[in-house]
């Protein structure tokens, strides 16, 4: 395996830009998720590490060795597609092994390491099955097996799990991320699921128009959103936002909103005035009688051990996680208390976070 190095990526399509100045580090061994909405340039990325594309300009390392115009069968990647790509008139052995096959390996080498690679992803019991008739789980460790057995520099997915059901995603979600930490793979996996990219990576890329928003691990990401796009595309539900007008000086320890102080997370930094956001994520808010802001319950979702309550403030609708035995109608008042070590600010016009305590040793894009 080996570390992926992107420098300055940018692929343009005449006068539209898929992809903008991108650049990363995914370390050996590392499991990135290119997570964004559709249409964001995270395919056009992971064509581009694959050599599928051409990028405009910008530079692409694969092991230390600059790859940015070679051709994708001359980078040693294995590509995993979203539609598994399989040969139908073929069984699952000849379908693992036809890299092999193609590249002239021994067929006693062949034999090995086919039977390794469907042992490790428990399918050496259908071997000698057709495809066509594999369930779709099936059907995509098959594919995996056919990018392992190549034992290649690194592994390239582009939403594999994309076409299975929901059972069957959360099953593959775990077995991916088991995989990973069995053969120690090199890893670029992309991703719309927010759950597939938080459960299974060690580093997330959140992409936003071309854009790579913030690059992270999971914690960072959600607990210390660079952007107001990230901390609302990141969540179930999403960050709240408490818009207000203001200023915040160097130093501050509260801010006012809907005329009520809120205390926030060291500011590290003098913001102008203009609209600001105060963002909080439903687990940080509690119900207390004493406290100031205070709201009506719009209405709740009951979630089983949780419900997510909605408020209506003077801010507009809050949403909190709250244990579900307690009981609330529809018009109750109820005061919001905020964990204030766990509020971020956002500037609303640039929608950046601002830097606080909070963000203390955060790298952001």
């Amino acid at each position: 395996m080996a570390e992926i190095r992107v420098e300055n990526l940018r692929k343009e399509f005449g006068d539209f830009v898929a992809v903008q100045d991108s650049r990363f580090v995914v370390h050996d061994g590392e499991f990135l998720a290119l997570l964004g909405p559709s249409g964001c340039g995270k395919t056009t990325t992971l064509r581009m590490i694959a050599g599928l594309e051409l990028p405009s300009s910008g530079k692409i390392h694969l092991g230390g060795e600059d790859v940015t115009f070679n051709r994708a069968s001359a980078r040693d990647i294995a590509f995993v597609f979203q539609l598994f790509a399989l040969y139908p008139h073929m069984n699952v052995r000849k379908n693992i092994g036809f890299p092999l096959l193609s590249q002239g390996v021994p067929r006693a080498e062949i034999k090995k390491r086919v039977e390794e690679a469907a042992r490790l992803l428990q399918i050496d019991h259908i071997l000698y099955r057709s495809v066509s008739g594999l369930a779709s789980g099936d059907r995509q460790r098959v594919a995996l097996g056919r990018a392992i057995v190549r034992r290649p520099k690194c592994f390239l997915m582009d939403e594999p799990l994309g076409t299975l059901d929901a059972e069957f995603r959360d099953v593959m979600v775990r077995e991916l991320r088991e995989l990973h930490n069995r053969i120690h793979a090199t890893t670029v996996y992309v991703t719309h699921d927010q759950v597939e990219a938080m459960a299974m990576a060690d580093k997330i890329a959140v992409m936003n128009h071309g854009v790579i928003e913030q690059f992270g691990t999971p914690q960072e990401i959600y607990n210390r959103p660079a952007t107001m796009y990230v901390a609302d595309f990141i969540g179930s539900p999403p960050m709240n936002f408490m818009r207000f007008n203001g200023s915040v000086a160097k130093g501050a320890r509260s801010v006012s909103v809907a005329g009520v102080p809120v205390g926030v997370p060291e500011v590290h930094a003098d913001v102008a005035p203009g609209e600001l956001a105060l963002g909080v994520r439903p687990e940080h808010i509690r119900f207390s009688d004493s406290a100031p802001l205070r709201g009506a319950v719009y209405g709740s979702e009951y979630l089983g051990t949780n419900q997510i309550v909605a408020v209506e403030t003077p801010t507009g609708l809050v949403r909190a996680r709250l244990p579900a035995d307690r009981n609330f109608h529809v018009g109750d008042t109820v005061g919001l208390e905020l964990n204030t070590e766990k509020l971020s600010l956002f500037e609303c016009r640039s929608g950046r976070a601002i830097p606080s305590s909070l963000y203390a040793g955060a790298a952001h894009v």
